[in-house]
This record gives C-alpha cells, sequence and structure tokens, in this order.
C-alpha cells in the first residue's frame, strides 16, 4: 500500500501546501485525492504570487479579466484568480468532505494580512471570503493574533469554518482552542 495511504488508514489526514492552476487542470489534483488520500489543501497570498507570477497558467485568465476591465487593480486580479482556484479545488475535494460527512476535504484560505490587528476587518473579510467562494468545505484562514482570537471564536458560532494559523506558543493555542470551542457552543 502507498504510505500516504497507510497514513490516511491510520487517521491522519494528508494536506497539500500548494495550489496552483496547472495542478487542477491537469487531473494531477485528482490523482493525488484517488491514489495518495489526498485530502485537504492550503492556499497562501505568498504562493499564489509565486505561481501567478512564475508560470504561464494565469496568463489566459488575466487577459480575460484585463480585456474586461482594463483598469482592474493588481489585488482585485489576484482575488479573482485565487477565489477561483480555491473554488476548483474545493470541488475536487468534495467528494472527500461528503465521505467524510464533512470532516475533511477542505481548502483553507487566509485573510488578507492587512486585516491581522484588526478583529472587525478579519470577521468581515472572512465572512465576505466565505460567502465568495461559496463551498462548504471551505475554510478561512484566521491567524493566532490577539485579534483574530475573538475573531475565531465569533466566526465559529456563525458556523464558518476557520483553520488557526501562526500559533507559535502553547498560550497561543491554548486560547485559540478555547476561542474554537466557546464558538461551537454559541453555534446556532
Amino acid at each position: 500500500m502507498n504510505p500516504l495511504q497507510q497514513l490516511r488508514a491510520a487517521g491522519q489526514s494528508i494536506w497539500l501546501d500548494y495550489i496552483r492552476r496547472q495542478l487542477l487542470a491537469s487531473g494531477d489534483l485528482r490523482r493525488l485525492i484517488e491514489e495518495d488520500g489526498l485530502s485537504g489543501m492550503t492556499g497562501n497570498p505568498a504562493l499564489f504570487d509565486k505561481v501567478i507570477a512564475g508560470s504561464s497558467d494565469y496568463d489566459e485568465a488575466l487577459r480575460g479579466i484585463l480585456l474586461a476591465s482594463p483598469d482592474a487593480r493588481a489585488i482585485d486580479m489576484y482575488e479573482r484568480l485565487a477565489l477561483d482556484d480555491i473554488r476548483m479545488a474545493a470541488d475536487r475535494l468534495r467528494p472527500v468532505y461528503d465521505c467524510e460527512n464533512g470532516c475533511d476535504g477542505f481548502v483553507s484560505l487566509d485573510v488578507p494580512p492587512t486585516v491581522a490587528r484588526d478583529r472587525r476587518a478579519t470577521i468581515a473579510e472572512a465572512r465576505r471570503l466565505f460567502r465568495a467562494v461559496d463551498r462548504p468545505n471551505v475554510m478561512i484562514k484566521i491567524p493566532a493574533t490577539p485579534e483574530g482570537i475573538p475573531a475565531v471564536e465569533e466566526l465559529t458560532a456563525e458556523g464558518i469554518n476557520v483553520n488557526i494559523t501562526l500559533i507559535f506558543s502553547l498560550a497561543q493555542y491554548e486560547a485559540a482552542a478555547q476561542a474554537y470551542l466557546r464558538g461551537c457552543l454559541l453555534y446556532t
């Protein structure tokens, strides 16, 4: 048996910290899911910057955006491309999500780093991104900053899937876990 499948059989989720349009379009992602037991993915702004700028995968999509909106801002083009990739990845992982009754098969996406120190802005961006992706198996990454911890509680209480990131201490871990649990208790 494939070693990754062995890990999966032992109850370990296998996630890929990488998303790229070619991976989604080529069938390679489907193979990773079916043959290697891939059960989740995560993307981040630095990763998307690298794959958008460093490949021709996005050239056609960028041309289409610029033809439709010649004055499009770089951040808006990035977000459109990233959201499209996140949706495609979520669609490919949806069978895992369904098979695991919503306990796996997620794709995660960061709130913009510019809001990491603003609780209200973090919550607003997480809500906006969750609605924009419009897939039940998307997670929104929230940093475990002092401002992010209360955002985790509020978003979890609303039923928004969160992936808490940038945990560098036991105190941060405990605060994040408590915020998540309080949010679960408040979920309606």
